[in-house]
């Protein structure tokens, strides 16, 4: 119990100095209105869609556990980060600011988390018939 009042007054103390420096920038509103967007994202979009994944996967007698859930949120997550420069395709104001092909890349990334779990799960499975 000690810990768990220790961890909640040290929530507290960090969401106030989080509310104090952003109270303390130019235009905090701006700051204000990306957080709750994140959490409108959040609850609206990400949400609903694991929520989705997770009730067609039941629905198809598949339950991932270990690997492929550990693939899909790192894919999620890598997504979610991607999905600025994903979304606003085109030449930047400042051509040095986004030089990279994100979407090139978000689907090279992709495959690539597609590719190792299922090396992965097929030396796992090798494995499992040798022993």
């Amino acid at each position: 119990m000690t810990y768990r009042r220790a961890l909640g007054g040290l929530g507290l103390a960090l969401m106030a100095l989080g509310g104090v420096l952003l109270l303390g920038q130019p235009e905090p509103w701006r700051i204000a209105l990306w957080l709750a967007g994140a959490v409108v994202l959040h609850d609206g979009l990400i949400a609903p869609l694991v929520l989705a994944v997770a009730a067609l996967t039941a629905a198809a007698g598949l339950r991932p556990t270990g690997a492929p859930r550990a693939a899909l949120i790192v894919a999620g997550s890598l997504t979610a980060i991607a999905l600025p420069p994903l979304l606003r395709p085109g030449a930047p104001a400042n051509p040095t600011v986004l030089p990279l092909d994100y979407a090139r890349n978000w689907l090279l990334a992709m495959a690539a988390i597609a590719l190792v779990t299922g090396a992965y799960l097929g030396i796992r499975a090798l494995l499992r018939r040798r022993a």
